[in-house]
């Protein structure tokens, strides 16, 4: 079956549905390493997950409320949007990760020399568990951030490639 008939079967309200879907699948796999395998998440993984968040809340929205076409249409760019900034952040960290950029001042330590012992002690208490820049795990020799940013890469041109083909086809 070709690409086209593919596409022209799937609706825009469809499209929204799987986007949600595959953000679910993204968050359920991001949380099951964290409670389910003790991978505690840093910061940066944090950010990742609040744009598939919002996609699965203005997916389902769209998908289930929204009757208007052009507005379907609007969320599916806005998912596509979202996809591609999780993608970014994703690629921020896996170059944290890297050593290419510096994390945020979140995930490392600019601790000064001249403190007592009870503001170290704060510090030490208030560090996050994780830095930005150790990752977890690594599969298949890349880090959880490196294979969000590939997945959320592939998901950011699924959309613009079904939004071009929808859009061509009028």
């Amino acid at each position: 079956m070709k690409i086209n008939t593919i596409i022209s079967r799937i609706s825009l309200r469809t499209a929204l549905f799987l986007s949600a879907l595959f953000s679910l699948l993204m968050l359920v796999t991001a949380l099951t390493g964290q409670y389910g395998f003790g991978l505690h998440p840093c910061d940066l993984c944090i950010y990742q997950r609040i744009p598939y968040a919002a996609i699965i809340a203005i997916g389902l929205i769209g998908g289930l409320l929204l009757k208007s076409k052009r507005l379907q249409y609007i969320i599916l760019i806005i998912c596509g949007l979202l996809f591609l900034g999780d993608a970014v952040i994703a690629g921020y960290h896996t170059g944290v990760e890297q050593g290419i950029f510096t994390g945020p001042s979140a995930c490392s330590s600019n601790s000064s020399g001249e403190k007592t012992l009870e503001q170290i002690r704060a510090e030490i208490l208030n560090a996050p568990l994780v830095t930005c820049a150790q990752a977890m795990v690594y599969v298949l020799g890349l880090s959880m951030a490196a294979w969000n940013m590939i997945a959320a890469s592939i998901a950011f041109l699924g959309t613009v490639f079904f939004l071009f083909k929808k859009t061509s086809k009028k």
